[in-house]
């Protein structure tokens, strides 16, 4: 039996991991903190935690994805994104322990015309994307033991994210804009959520970092992922598509951050869902409650 310790474990992929978790209970028993139970920003915290609870695994599920409001707050999104990685990393290799962290696509610029494989060239465009690229540096430079995932347009059926922000304007509006020129892959934070526990099994390093890359199959635009939402959940709202110049935001999002699945698929053997089977798998979770 193995000691998890889960970082974040209130956010969206947190929540998936602890449904997941009583699949594995026979391998692993987690520990589940977030910001009020451990200040990551501590390196003392994470290792009197770590010492205390004899954990052999971090996975990190705790991050600042205020895309937006990271340009204006580029201190606090370092701290969480990349100091605190840091701290994680350096706990992981003093005690001999493997780090699981994610990544995003935001570390890629977007304009490559084929789906990025884990040794592209990265070169983020925006703060957010910046401080995630520092935080997966401070890992390698640990020299600890980690997985270390990117993935992208990240959803579930917990906390806030883009499918259910579509759900709730659905039943408001008449018509919703979406940009149309931004393509990329969907995840449903539980297909990630299994794909660690995979991982964990499957591709634990002896030493280093080992990158992978994980979303659902296929690709879309957001246009494709709001019209998904509107048509599975029966809603009238119309879909209008818009061009990204029409959309103010302060961030520069990456316009094409498709995802070659094909090593993580090699580690792990997984079917990987397709992304309308997730989307439609959600909104039906949703509509229950």
């Amino acid at each position: 039996m193995k000691n998890i310790l889960i970082t974040g474990a209130n956010g969206q992929l947190g929540n998936c991991l602890r449904d997941l978790a009583a699949d594995y209970q026979n391998v692993y028993h987690c520990y589940y903190t977030d910001v009020d139970t451990l200040d990551i920003t501590d390196a003392g915290a994470i290792e009197a935690y770590v010492t205390e609870n004899c954990i052999d695994i971090i996975i990190n599920a705790a991050a600042y994805t205020a895309v937006d409001k990271a340009e204006d707050d580029g201190e606090n999104a370092y701290r969480l994104n990349c100091t605190a990685v840091g701290n994680l990393a350096d706990v992981a290799k003093k005690h001999g322990l493997t780090l699981v962290h994610i990544s995003t696509d935001y570390v890629f610029s977007g304009e490559m015309a084929t789906p990025y494989v884990e040794t592209d060239t990265t070169a983020p465009k925006s703060v957010y994307g910046s401080t995630k690229l520092a935080g997966e540096q401070a890992i390698v430079e640990s020299g600890c033991k980690a997985i270390l995932i990117r993935t992208s347009w990240l959803y579930s059926e917990y906390g806030n994210n883009f499918v259910k922000t579509m759900l709730r304007l659905g039943r408001e509006r008449e018509e919703v804009s979406v940009v149309c020129d931004q393509i990329g892959g969907p995840t449903y934070a539980g297909d990630l959520a299994r794909v660690i526990f995979q991982l964990l099994q499957a591709a634990c390093p002896e030493n280093g970092t080992v990158f992978f890359h994980f979303a659902n199959e296929g690709v879309c635009s957001w246009f494709d992922l709001a019209k998904g939402v509107m048509e599975m959940a029966g809603l009238g709202c119309r879909v209008r598509a818009i061009q990204t110049s029409e959309y103010p935001a302060k961030a520069r999002r990456p316009a094409f951050s498709v995802f070659n699945l094909g090593k993580v698929k090699a580690a792990t053997g997984m079917q990987i869902p397709y992304w309308r089977d997730s989307l439609l798998l959600v909104i039906n979770k949703l509509q229950e409650k």
